[in-house]
């Protein structure tokens, strides 16, 4: 290649003759001259020889007619029977090229979005399980949220996949971003699907409370949301690998912390910063509502002659001067919440607990149910008489 370039600069180029190229570079007048007639680089080229599988190309044509999904070994399998004595690779390469013709390719267009339109939200699961004190783990997810102009991404860590825990996970991931988008985009998420495209109760009061519209995908469709694949794509790598979680609360904070980095650095297929395109689309959202809707669980109970109430394997005391009446529980992410129905006198509050199999007792309600039940109450009064009088009793 080099001589070759070489030969027709010196020619046409410096001007130098064909005799003296040859006695410069030690070549052939003949190759000299072949040089300068070809205007393409030299290269080695074989003849092409007859493959084996040609003999059996239409018979492979007539079987992916058939069946365009027909397996490669099964293929070869039929092909074989009729002589076919080549190897894997060179049939793998011909269906590569061929059972295109007859499966066309799902192909996608680039979608744009505008300021505020979308905002995507999936569940991420995090490889191990997260610690919840009393040296227990628990399977938790994470509410993911990215709006689709800025890429600005935030998430909620939940311990189940009801419908009051996603809705408090969106609803802190709406307060991170700082603002209402148009619509709200799901999978089918069972919490949220209640079939046929149709939202739940739960999501529809939710979108409603806030005034925004709602988009379901179609099953098996996760490109329609594939920003916030790449995103989770991207937690995998780069949030999980290398850390230690203390608590759920030490989770959410290394998470808060790490999406704050994210929307800070220059998004690859934006060629942006998330968090100085956020500042723009803010500007075009409706501001958050105050308050927010609520997520809590709501519960009527009546409690019982022995004063707990069980939620989520846990045990809660309430005040055993309650006992027998009805209290409305209330369960946050953070607290469990007991009134009175008939007077609204607070029966419980407890900080909520992710482990399970625990029994958490007020030390005022421990107290109370000691009182009632008269457990510190004297001993009843036993007279005590001297020996002496015994022993005037018995003769001697």
């Amino acid at each position: 290649m080099e001589q070759w370039a070489e030969i027709r600069r010196m020619h046409f180029v410096e001007r130098i003759s064909i005799k003296e190229i040859q006695r410069r570079t030690g070549r052939d007048r003949k190759t000299i001259r072949r040089a300068l007639r070809c205007d393409e680089p030299p290269r080695y080229r074989r003849p092409p020889r007859p493959s084996k599988l040609d003999p059996f190309r239409d018979e492979i044509d007539r079987l992916l007619r058939s069946d365009p999904r027909l397996p490669g070994k099964r293929i070869r399998e039929l092909i074989e029977e009729l002589g076919y004595e080549g190897g894997k690779t060179i049939l793998d390469d011909c269906l590569r090229e061929l059972r295109p013709r007859y499966l066309p390719r799902r192909t996608y267009q680039r979608t744009v979005y505008r300021p505020g339109e979308l905002l995507q939200f999936d569940l991420f699961e995090p490889r191990d399980q997260v610690p919840v004190g009393h040296g227990q783990t628990r399977r938790g997810w994470v509410v993911t949220a990215e709006l689709g102009y800025s890429r600005a991404l935030a998430g909620a860590l939940v311990f189940s996949k009801q419908a009051p825990d996603l809705l408090f996970g969106m609803g802190r991931c709406l307060r991170r971003l700082g603002a209402l988008p148009e619509k709200l985009v799901w999978d089918r998420e069972g919490a949220i699907h209640a079939g046929g495209g149709r939202p739940t109760e739960e999501f529809a009061a939710f979108c409603g409370r806030l005034a925004v519209g709602w988009l379901i995908l179609e099953p098996a469709d996760p490109e329609s949301k594939g920003a916030l694949e790449r995103s989770h794509r991207f937690m995998r790598t780069n949030f999980e690998p290398g850390r230690r979680f203390c608590s759920e609360l030490d989770y959410q904070a290394q998470l808060d912390a790490w999406t704050d980095r994210a929307n800070e650095r220059t998004h690859r297929t934006i060629r942006a910063v998330p968090a100085e395109r956020l500042v723009e689309e803010r500007g075009r959202m409706r501001p958050l509502p105050e308050p927010m809707p609520e997520s809590d669980r709501r519960l009527v109970a009546r409690i019982p002659q022995q004063p707990y109430l069980r939620f989520d394997t846990n045990d809660y005391s309430l005040d055993p001067r309650l006992a027998g009446r009805r209290v409305e529980l209330r369960v946050s992410q953070h607290e469990l919440l007991a009134v009175a129905l008939d007077t609204g006198e607070l029966a419980c509050r407890h900080r909520r607990s992710f482990a399970k199999g625990l029994t958490f007792t007020d030390p005022a309600h421990q107290a109370e149910l000691e009182r009632l039940r008269g457990s510190r109450a004297r001993e009843p009064e036993v007279e005590l008489r001297p020996l002496a009088r015994y022993d005037a009793l018995i003769p001697a």
